[in-house]
């Protein structure tokens, strides 16, 4: 089992959304999250004055999958995400030792298609 977690512009999130469906990756966890990093961050004009927000917004997904489907997420976050401008964000594959359906107590593989 492995752990795909993303780092995408909130922008793209629809077009990585719609090429993960593509590969059958219908299931997966997504937040917004904040950032900082080789982009730089939006100003923000208020009332004459330019104010540095600090931070860039992006979208952070988690995916946990079967080894055998990974190359084809990644491939598909990669194509969906990327612009070529810094910021494009990241894509981190980690091991998972054990995955518990809580419902059904299945593990593992068996746990996500449950």
């Amino acid at each position: 089992m492995k752990k795909i977690e993303a780092i995408i512009r909130t922008s793209k999130f629809e077009d990585v959304k719609d090429a993960l469906a593509e590969k059958h990756v219908n299931f997966f966890t997504f937040y917004e999250v904040k950032g900082y990093g080789h982009q730089k961050s939006e100003a923000t004009v208020y009332r004459g004055a330019v104010y540095d927000v600090g931070y860039i917004g992006r979208m952070k997904l988690e995916i946990i999958l079967s080894e055998h489907v990974v190359d084809d997420a990644i491939k598909a976050i990669r194509s969906a995400a990327h612009t070529g401008d810094n910021g494009d964000g990241l894509v981190m594959v980690s091991d998972l030792d054990e995955v518990l359906n809580i419902r059904s107590g299945a593990r593992d593989s068996d746990a996500i298609n449950a």
